[in-house]
């Protein structure tokens, strides 16, 4: 049965348009592909077939169902020219069929002057930029093997006087295949409307014809704006747990992206694990991506026991990109 599944699943997802073409344009809500969770960065975000912590929320909610226990997680992005991406979500599990969730994602940064031609030095004004997302998310285990899960979220930007929003969606599947230790993950992300700003910088004085006599210069006029897809993201992904003993455990995964906005990809990472208390992480982004300024990542994580049921995880994830530096991320999730 678990066959016949995952053969549906496939057939449906790579048999649509939307998933087999690549599109060529702009996009927008590019924070949407900001990632989530600090062990997830540290793996490359080859994390798709894994994601075994709340952080599936983002990258795989087909895995959801799957997790042992309820929590909760924060993530702090300190990301590229000191702007902040914040992340919380809490799932709970509801017997062992079912789990929902609820996350909330966040692209923030300080007032900036209004600059003109003629103020290049600023008006006076300041403005700022935000970005955000709230998401609902439902996770179902068909057999032992075999998951799915979707989200639903409202997704929306801000910009001085202008806001744009949106409904969008995501689905995942996650499969233990025959082979031992080896888990298939797929998701689909950001399927959903067009985004399009509307507020009162749209509104402008229009002068139809400046050189004609008796020619008003106080039409009140709208401009018409663009809609924009938003950053459709199709990943596959497999993991393999190549050592598991009491002490030591070493994951390897990899991750092939394809979104429609710009070129096809590959995330590989690995996980060593001591104890089932310290752990290890390394990974690389973007392979064969052209003019990819991502690359290593490498994270630790710690799990401490506040008490005998209350675990809490501990993790940071260092990102390098090139000439623009470096992203840090801290994750803090606490089951329950």
């Amino acid at each position: 049965m678990n066959k016949y599944l995952l053969i549906i699943v496939i057939t449906l997802l790579l048999g649509n348009k939307s998933f087999s073409q690549v599109f060529s344009g702009t996009t927008a809500g590019q924070f949407l592909k900001i990632e989530v969770g600090a062990k997830a960065i540290a793996m490359g975000g080859a994390f798709v077939s894994q994601a075994n912590d709340a952080s599936a929320l983002y990258w795989n909610p087909g895995s959801l169902s799957k997790l042992q226990n309820s929590r909760v997680m924060f993530t702090h992005t300190f990301w590229l020219a000191d702007i902040n991406h914040d992340f919380a979500g809490i799932v709970l599990k509801i017997g062992d069929q079912h789990t929902i969730g609820i996350s909330y994602t966040s692209l923030t940064m300080g007032d900036m002057k209004v600059r003109t031609e003629i103020y290049p030095e600023g008006t006076g004004e300041l403005f700022t930029v935000s970005d955000y997302s709230l998401g609902v998310s439902y996770g179902l285990n068909l057999t032992e093997d075999f998951s799915i899960g979707f989200t639903g979220k409202y997704v929306g930007e801000n910009i001085w006087h202008m806001s744009a929003s949106t409904i969008a969606f995501d689905f995942g599947l996650l499969y233990y295949t025959p082979v031992k230790n080896l888990q298939l993950g797929m998701s689909v992300s950001n399927v959903g409307g067009k985004m399009k700003f509307s507020g009162e910088d749209n509104f402008i004085y229009y002068t139809y014809n400046p050189d004609e006599h008796g020619n008003s210069d106080k039409i009140y006029a709208e401009l018409k704006m663009d809609e924009w897809d938003l950053p459709l993201i199709y990943r596959v992904g497999l993991s393999f747990k190549a050592l598991d003993t009491e002490i030591h455990a070493l994951t390897i995964s990899a991750d092939a992206i394809h979104s429609n906005d710009y070129n096809e990809s590959v995330n590989i990472g690995c996980e060593y694990g001591f104890r089932e208390r310290v752990f290890l992480r390394a990974g690389y982004k973007s392979l064969f991506m052209e003019e990819s300024v991502e690359g290593l990542t490498v994270g630790v994580g710690l799990i401490y026991f506040l008490t005998d049921y209350l675990p809490m995880k501990v993790d940071y994830a260092y990102a390098d990109f090139g000439r623009l530096q470096s992203v840090h991320r801290i994750s803090v999730e606490i089951g329950f």
